[in-house]
């Protein structure tokens, strides 16, 4: 027995997802599906941060307004904010006003602007694990794993701020290094 349950459709999807029809469509359409290029990888880390004690609910229906605030999460323009760009995000009710946050999305635009072209991408996918069996079970799919720890520890290396274990599965997740689907959710990939 699964514990993926019928949404509206009678489609059998992970639980979390049906909460909120904003989550059917993250869920559907974006959770869990491959993402490369370093700004969308950048975004990825940031949103994952800032959810951070959070909901991702909270997040998700914030994404635009953080897009707006920090140039479409473009690395090179993030890179360049200034103390006056820092208070403008502090002031922005559009985005979570969380000043620890707020800093290392900038300081880690900053880190990450040294980099090569692809460099993160690179990075980031060189620690996808090897695809493992579907969780049949919420209960089978962990919030950290060894791949998540290495990445986290190597992140931080390299001098980016808020990547811990958990956020690094997140992103592992999010962006598709992992499938973390149920067995019998419609948007496993086959």
């Amino acid at each position: 027995m699964t514990d993926a349950v019928a949404g509206p459709d009678g489609a059998l999807r992970c639980p979390w997802a049906l909460s909120t029809e904003d989550y059917v469509t993250y869920h559907d359409e974006e959770w869990g599906r491959p993402v490369h290029g370093d700004d969308a990888l950048y975004e990825r880390l940031s949103l994952e941060a800032f959810q951070s004690g959070l909901s991702w609910i909270t997040i998700l229906r914030r994404r635009e307004g953080f897009r707006a605030a920090f140039a479409g999460f473009r690395i090179a323009e993030v890179a360049t904010f200034t103390d006056a760009d820092r208070e403008r995000l502090l002031a922005d009710a559009g985005i979570i006003r969380n000043r620890a946050k707020v800093d290392a999305t900038i300081a880690n635009a900053r880190v990450l602007a040294d980099w090569a072209p692809g460099e993160l991408d690179e990075f980031i996918w060189s620690h996808a694990p090897t695809p493992g069996p579907a969780p049949k079970t919420l209960g089978d799919v962990p919030a950290v794993t060894d791949e998540s720890t290495a990445l986290s520890k190597a992140l931080k290396k390299r001098g980016l701020r808020f990547v811990g274990p958990t956020t690094a599965y997140a992103l592992m997740q999010a962006c598709g290094l992992v499938d973390d689907h149920l067995a019998d959710c419609v948007a496993r990939r086959p």
